[in-house]
């Protein structure tokens, strides 16, 4: 028998450590299976029961992914937090046009698999999966040495949900002048910014992970590892109840590029910029950085991680329901007559 001149293995790609991985993370998704799971992990395809109490159900799918945020979590050495991020991002990406989530597919591809790494992450979005009542249902892993750098890790997500027709958002043909813009705080940076916040505290500042955050009560990696929120839990009772004309989720573009997204062409809407004060986090990075307000604006969320848009006689029983739920909902700001852009006061 000749030696072999090539192998898998020996081209850098171990298959035994992709079934080490597999291993680890089966009971981890078996969890979150739900009454609409029809499959077990390991067939080509996820299965889910194409059967829904909406009376008109309309899906809604999205898919992202947490970006440099992975470098963070290389450097500390914590690895559940962005697998979580991962699957809140989604969540909040189809709730705010009404969709409760239905199940999500993740995508994990690295240099080289580490079992132990991906089992973390995967933990996280199972949780995160459990938290939400969805079912993570599938996925793939890939190890790719050439295509990543060494000790390169990148995750995304597909999520699908449903919302019934008359749910959806954003409602533009009732949207109008004096419909009110209420906040709901973001818990950090959530998964959007990390270039820049990484070159700012690690470069610029010359901090580490483990240093604590000026300003904040945290060390530099809890603040930039702190978990992507959901907001499914407080807000979708108020879809069901349509208590609300649009929301916006805001990541990448801040409240800038976001909120035009759910405005119709004729109106605009405006912040009121003293409703709220700008976390320690953003403060630090805009101040070390030097860049100007309006870069900033576009860069991060500022603190705002979610806009409900509600008609103005409906704003009292929209922040009474929020506060009950937990939250600390602020009036950011009114639409008014534009040309769908926002406007700072």
């Amino acid at each position: 028998m000749t030696d072999p001149k090539a192998t898998y293995a020996a081209a850098g790609v171990d298959i035994n450590r992709q079934d080490d991985a597999l291993a680890r993370i089966k009971p981890l998704v078996k969890a979150t299976r739900t009454p609409g799971v029809r499959s077990d992990i390991g067939l080509f395809g996820g299965l889910y029961a194409a059967q829904f109490p909406e009376k008109q159900p309309i899906l809604v799918s999205s898919m992202d992914g947490v970006g440099t945020k992975m470098k963070v979590a290389r450097l500390a050495g914590k690895w559940d937090t962005v697998g979580a991020d991962l699957v809140n991002h989604c969540i909040n990406d189809i709730l705010v046009q009404g969709a409760r989530p239905l199940f999500f597919l993740d995508y994990v591809a690295a240099q080289r698999l580490e079992p132990a790494v991906i089992e973390q992450i995967v933990k996280g979005m199972a949780g995160a999966c459990t938290e939400g009542g969805l079912a993570l249902i599938g996925g793939e892993m890939a190890e790719m040495p050439g295509v990543y750098a060494e000790g390169e890790v990148d995750v995304a997500g597909t999520i699908v949900g449903v919302v019934d027709e008359a749910d959806l958002l954003p409602a533009l043909s009732v949207m109008a002048a004096g419909d009110v813009l209420i906040g709901l705080a973001s818990s950090g940076l959530h998964t959007n910014g990390y270039s820049l916040a990484r070159k700012v505290c690690f470069e610029l500042a010359g901090l580490g992970v483990d240093d604590p955050l000026p300003g904040a009560e945290a060390t530099v990696g809890e603040a930039l590892l702190a978990v992507h929120r959901s907001y499914l839990k407080p807000v979708l009772p108020l879809v069901k109840a349509r208590q609300l004309v649009a929301m916006a989720h805001i990541t990448g573009g801040g409240l800038t590029d976001n909120l035009p997204r759910v405005l119709p062409p004729h109106l605009d809407a405006a912040i009121e910029t003293g409703s709220w004060q700008i976390p320690a986090l953003f403060r630090f990075l805009m101040d070390q950085s030097g860049m100007p307000l309006e870069d900033a604006r576009r860069s991060f969320n500022l603190g705002v991680g979610m806009v409900l848009i509600a008609p103005k006689a409906k704003v009292g029983a929209v922040l009474k329901a929020l506060a009950a739920a937990g939250e600390k909902p602020w009036v950011l700001g009114e639409l008014t007559r534009g040309t769908g852009k926002v406007h700072y006061r």
